[in-house]
């Protein structure tokens, strides 16, 4: 997908919500427990009743790594199932030397087909451009993340600048903002305006929002730029909305809460420019 049908599908939807699919099977309901699929069964349900919700679906790939071959034929039923139109992540967090990374830009972005995938940039350069080498697809490069370990190193200075506003802008000047985006976590509102500033074009995909207490009213009000520029991951706070026989229902209601607040702030942001 590129730029401007991402654009587009946000305005359509008015919405930037993505909806990760980081799927447990200890924390699915257990009624799906019977299915020959159960991760894929409950991941089909969650899609049919969010896909109007939502432009985008991450799916966390440890979650399905760990089942081992079982786990890659659900995340591969998944990924088919997405409907076309609809942003995919594998947020697989891959960073390796460039003929390895190539082989991982290959399996996400050929094998599997998504839209983008998630990135460390600690290796360099050669880890992060063979993502940049296909057509429109994206690579979500680590920016500056909302776990706690992000004080290790993220946040360190290096001369005059943080090591995260070093990673960023050096990782800017391999790619565009067509084809390169920034994790950037919801927790760090004290730093979003000025990555914003620092990365004015490029998308900000954006977890933390919901179970680890992300504003998205601070988010947006800091970071959301001419083209929207974000796309907010909610997981557990949708996912698990519910365990009951009709957990599809509870996440669709969770799913509309933040797709309602999200279409006010689209329209407030458009209002401004006018």
């Amino acid at each position: 997908m590129n730029r401007q049908e991402l654009v587009g599908l946000i305005k359509e939807k008015q919405s930037y919500l993505c909806v990760g699919l980081d799927t447990d099977i200890h924390k699915i309901p257990k009624h799906l427990l019977s299915h020959a699929d159960p991760v894929f069964a409950f991941n089909k349900a969650i899609i049919d009743a969010t896909r109007d919700l939502c432009v985008s679906y991450k799916i966390n790939t440890a979650f399905y790594e760990c089942m081992g071959m079982r786990g890659w034929e659900s995340l591969q039923r998944t990924v088919e199932y997405i409907p076309t139109g609809i942003f995919t992540i594998a947020d697989a967090k891959r960073g390796d030397i460039g003929n390895t990374a190539t082989q991982y830009a290959k399996t996400f972005f050929d094998t599997y087909n998504f839209d983008a995938v998630t990135v460390a940039p600690y290796m360099g350069r050669d880890s992060v451009e063979p993502f940049l080498h296909f057509s429109e697809k994206w690579a979500i490069v680590l920016g500056l993340t909302s776990n706690e370990g992000a004080q290790d190193f993220q946040m360190q200075r290096v001369g005059d600048e943080y090591l995260y506003e070093k990673v960023i802008r050096t990782t800017m000047e391999w790619g565009t903002p067509d084809n390169l985006m920034f994790v950037v976590g919801a927790t760090q509102t004290s730093q979003l305006a000025a990555i914003r500033q620092l990365a004015p074009d490029n998308f900000f995909l954006v977890p933390g929002v919901g179970a680890q207490g992300g504003s998205l009213q601070e988010i947006s009000s800091l970071a959301m730029n001419k083209d929207c520029g974000l796309l907010v991951n909610a997981s557990r706070a949708i996912i698990y909305a519910g365990n009951g026989d009709d957990f599809a229902v509870d996440a669709r209601q969770a799913a509309q809460q933040y797709q309602r607040e999200m279409a006010e702030y689209l329209s407030q942001a458009v209002s401004q420019t006018m």
